[in-house]
């Protein structure tokens, strides 16, 4: 753990971070014991011990000949840091909603790297109210399984067509063959349907990218897609020998997959 570097991710600078880690390990301390303990120049040690008073992470004491200072426990820096920040992401959550007004486009969006891709996912299942349809792996489904799960307490209508082992446990739910995952290219691809309005489709074959569309017919198509899947998972596991028997080798062996997994 590199304290030194998450102060100052956090606003910190290097000489404040210093002294403030310094303050942990031994207080009260002046200055000058600051500054030695700290390594950091006398010159700066009293500046930094000066902004870290302003920001409220020292406390000071002036006695006849010597100025003590303490640090603020951690506890409650880091609480008030963290009440400071959620005010300051709630100003610029409704400041910048403000300025932004949507429009319906047919533009096709790309987004890159797998935490922009899996937010963006997350936020079109929080946004959804009537539908969502799915495709996702195991990864994905560990991901974005508690916004689905909000999704369907919410009374959305979710359907999800998943390409590993794990499963769901609400919608309606489908297990997508592993031979027909494979064929199809499906085990590493994430769909997201939103009320037939918004489709995000990723692929993380290596790094994670998504293209996002309002396009109306690709948000058909994608639709489309997935419930005929689901459809077709429901109807073939409830084919039986005889006509899985008439099938060719290839075909015969997805399907009793799909009938295996249904039993």
């Amino acid at each position: 753990m590199d304290l030194l570097a998450d102060l100052m991710s956090i606003g910190f600078t290097e000489y404040e971070a210093k002294v403030y880690l310094a303050l942990l390990r031994e207080h009260p301390a002046t200055g000058y014991q600051i500054g030695k303990s700290a390594g950091v120049p006398r010159s700066m040690v009293y500046e930094a011990l000066g902004r870290l008073h302003v920001r409220g992470a020292v406390l000071k004491t002036e006695e006849p000949k010597v100025t003590l200072y303490r640090p603020v426990p951690p506890n409650v820096l880091i609480d008030r840091l963290a009440q400071e920040q959620q005010r300051l992401h709630e100003r610029l959550r409704s400041g910048l909603l403000g300025l932004f007004a949507e429009h319906e486009e047919d533009r096709f969006w790309t987004i890159s790297g797998r935490g922009p891709v899996i937010s963006y996912a997350a936020q079109m299942i929080e946004d959804a109210g009537d539908e969502l349809l799915l495709v996702m792996n195991d990864e994905e489904l560990d991901a974005l399984r508690e916004d689905v799960e909000a999704a369907c307490r919410r009374g959305v209508e979710v359907s999800a067509l998943l390409t590993g082992a794990a499963t769901l446990g609400c919608g309606r739910v489908a297990h997508h063959p592993r031979a027909e995952s494979e064929l199809q290219q499906l085990t590493g691809t994430l769909v997201v349907v939103a009320d037939s309005r918004e489709v995000l489709i990723a692929s993380a074959a290596h790094d994670m990218a998504a293209t996002v569309t309002s396009n109306r017919n690709l948000v058909f198509i994608a639709r489309q897609f997935v419930w005929m899947e689901l459809f077709a998972q429901r109807i073939i596991a409830r084919l039986g020998p005889a006509l899985l028997g008439q099938l060719d080798a290839q075909d015969r062996e997805i399907l009793e997959e799909i009938a295996g997994t249904a039993e």
